[in-house]
């Protein structure tokens, strides 16, 4: 599709990182912060020209366009890529350094899964470097020693189709215990997790978690609202290990939506696509994400299926049948799966 005339509408506003808003009219795309322009994408013949103000560092401008380039392509998802002209030749190269467009026919061409894969877009932390290989054995499993655990918020990110922010914070007992209580004592979620009991219980069950250097339970809002209890874990040490063939880097996840105001399928297309993100941007290594739903959670499995998971095989832990299911980084990145279908978001 012609960039000049997908781009093209009405006022819009997109929230984006580090302060900027990226705004929508007529005349193409501006970043803005603190009341100023910090670059403008207008119509060029059949691409756009990114006009960038004087004097913007380099951290701010790969920000920006990095902002520009999210809103652009979530305002208009049949985009392949967006092709750039850029008369500052050490802004260009700046641009490609950072891995935000690739030099094709003369000029730039931002790509939406390498746009998606920066991580300083999302993550609280995106500065932090990969952590370095070295291995080590816990309970006769040889796999990568695990990075400390982070706190506080670690992800966000503006949901255009529910004018909403999503984030996840790692949980923090003392203010997320009644939550997570509430929300296991639920008998639709006792059902499928059988972890109802006391307060007590569930104080010593996210502190175990909270040690487990494998683990990473974590608490989804929108907004500042809670909904949701999430636990990440790395394939190789637990549990599912010995049903596949698991990497290093494969994590895996288990969910709990605890709040009905907040199920069905325009929030799942928030949040599920926003924690896969979370977990591919966290560590690059991260090559594929794994599940085991009860083989019975039908809706869930739905739910895994439209996200982009392939169901691998059915398989037997001790407390379940479960089905194996897989997401691929290239798939994810690829299919621009962080983003569903216009028909997904109306269900």
């Amino acid at each position: 599709m012609n960039a000049r005339a997908s781009l093209a509408g009405t006022a819009q506003t997109f929230p984006a990182t580090a302060g900027m808003t990226v705004v929508r009219d007529d005349d193409g795309l501006r970043v803005m912060a603190d009341g100023a322009a910090l670059l403008s994408l207008r119509p060029h013949g059949e691409s756009m020209q990114l006009v960038v103000r004087d004097g913007l560092d380099h951290g701010r401008l790969s920000s920006a366009v990095a902002a520009m380039a999210e809103a652009a392509f979530a305002w208009s998802p049949s985009l392949d890529c967006l092709a750039v002209a850029l008369d500052d030749s050490a802004a260009a190269a700046a641009v490609l350094r950072d891995g935000l467009a690739v030099a094709r026919h003369g000029r730039l061409e931002l790509m939406p899964d390498m746009v998606m894969q920066r991580r300083a877009g999302w993550l609280t932390d995106a500065s932090r470097p990969a952590f370095p290989l070295s291995y080590v054995m816990t309970d006769g499993k040889r796999h990568p020693l695990r990075p400390p655990k982070p706190q506080g918020c670690v992800y966000s990110r503006f949901i255009p189709w529910l004018s909403e922010t999503v984030n996840f914070r790692v949980v923090d007992i003392e203010r997320d215990l009644p939550w997570v209580h509430k929300w296991l004592n639920d008998p639709r979620v006792d059902a499928f997790w059988s972890e109802a009991g006391d307060l007590d219980k569930h104080r010593h069950y996210l502190t175990r978690l909270l040690a487990d250097a494998h683990m990473l339970p974590l608490i989804g809002c929108f907004g500042d609202r809670p909904f949701g209890y999430f636990e990440l874990y790395w394939a190789k040490e637990n549990r599912i290990a010995p049903f596949y063939d698991a990497g290093d880097y494969d994590r895996g996840w288990h969910v709990i939506v605890g709040e009905d105001a907040f199920r069905g399928r325009r929030f799942i297309t928030a949040w599920l696509p926003s924690l896969m993100h979370y977990m591919f941007l966290d560590d690059a290594r991260t090559e594929r994400i794994v599940g085991e739903p009860a083989a019975a959670h039908v809706q869930q499995l739905r739910n895994l299926d439209r996200a982009g998971f392939a169901r691998i095989k059915n398989f037997d832990f001790p407390h379940k049948r479960a089905t194996l299911v897989m997401l691929l980084r290239e798939r994810f990145f690829g299919d621009r799966l962080w983003q569903p279908a216009a028909d997904e978001v109306q269900r």
